[in-house]
């Protein structure tokens, strides 16, 4: 579910990025190039408006190509927010003073939505686009006045496509910031409430590893009083080494303070009951260390050699777990015979390293992970 919500968030930003392309695209060649070649000859420059058409087009490009990659506009946006007002003008200049409201002046009514996508999810999205949509709409109303272009009508056209264009480009821009914030909230809230579920199964599974701990303390306990009580001899060297055995089980099980179930600690902890079951004394310090995150395959190889001696262990084990931020170790000594063991260090593909010495009848196995 966790995944679904963030994957709806993560539509949320792409989609919205690339709707602020299209229509940027759409409107710069189906208006924008459409009346500079219709109006070529209505131009009194007319390569100037082709070149500022061209050098738009460059900077769209720029600004397409950061929306689609980090989903924010360039980085360098403010100074090619300032190149656009100077195409804005450039356009201006191109155009005849009885054509500055015409269709040809395409720039003042379209170098909004390329500001759009320059400033697209930036830090300070909204005072900039306010700030730029001002100084366009500014550009073109001194235009006006310097050309005396202020009769009723003009007025009514610039406050007509500047109204309407501004309200267009904030409200887009307004509308898919919202709706991008709502997602990425459902997203976070989705985490939240998964991290809830996680600690709430800790926390279960914290309560039933405890009961099955005092299950076992109780069954120990009363499995060595009752063979006391029913006369066994505790001279009998049967009945000592089993005291030993339960007296070292209730020792570990009495010591284990683990808060937090992990999956490492726990699998180890299988091994050593069937060990125990078996008449194995194994001699294993409190596991309480909070271990760190391990790699996919990590674990398992930590694990193998090591279980593999203690499951063949005949009488006697010793198991460490030692857990660093930079290192994570287990270690098994038992008395076995007949497991395989390496002369030199095993690496794994996992980056597990695992080294092997007997002596005696012992054998000794060391598996240790560091992260590189």
């Amino acid at each position: 579910m966790t995944g679904d919500i963030e994957e709806v968030a993560h539509r949320y930003t792409l989609y919205t990025a690339i709707g602020a392309v299209v229509i940027t695209t759409v409107w710069h060649t189906g208006y924008d190039l459409t009346v500079t070649v219709t109006g070529w000859d209505s131009f009194r420059w007319p390569l100037i408006a082709a070149a500022a058409w061209i050098a738009y087009t460059v900077i769209g490009v720029v600004a397409a190509l950061s929306l689609l990659r980090t989903y924010t506009g360039p980085a360098r946006a403010r100074e090619l927010a300032v190149a656009v007002l100077v195409l804005d003008v450039a356009v201006i200049v191109a155009c005849r003073p009885e054509d500055l409201i015409g269709p040809i002046d395409w720039g003042w009514g379209s170098v909004g939505w390329l500001g759009v996508m320059l400033l697209w999810n930036r830090p300070r999205w909204r005072a900039e686009a306010i700030a730029f949509l001002s100084a366009n709409a500014g550009i073109m109303l001194v235009a006006m006045i310097a050309t005396g272009t202020v009769d009723r009508v003009s007025l009514a056209k610039y406050l007509m496509v500047i109204v309407s264009s501004v309200a267009l480009q904030l409200g887009y821009m307004l509308g898919c910031h919202t709706l991008r914030v709502r997602a990425e909230d459902a997203a976070l809230l989705a985490r939240r409430l998964a991290s809830d579920d996680a600690w709430r199964l800790s926390a279960q599974r914290i309560h039933a590893d405890r009961l099955r701990r005092y299950e076992a303390i109780r069954e120990v306990a009363e499995s060595m009083l009752k063979e006391l009580a029913d006369g066994a001899d505790p001279g009998d060297p049967r009945v000592r080494d089993d005291c030993t055995s339960g007296a070292m089980r209730l020792r570990r099980l009495v010591t284990e303070r683990e808060e937090v179930p992990d999956e490492l600690v726990s699998a180890l902890r299988e091994h050593i009951d069937a060990a125990e079951r078996r008449q194995v004394l194994v001699t294993a310090p409190p596991f309480g260390e909070r271990m760190p995150a391990l790699p996919d395959g990590v674990r398992e190889d930590l694990l193998k050699a090591p279980v593999a001696a203690l499951d063949r262990a005949r009488t006697r084990a010793r198991v460490t777990v030692s857990a660093m931020s930079a290192m994570v170790s287990v270690a098994v000594v038992a008395d076995n015979d007949d497991l395989p063991a390496s002369p030199d260090p095993v690496h794994e593909p996992s980056g597990v390293v695992v080294t092997y010495q007997r002596q005696g009848g012992e054998l000794w196995v060391n598996s240790i992970w560091q992260p590189t």
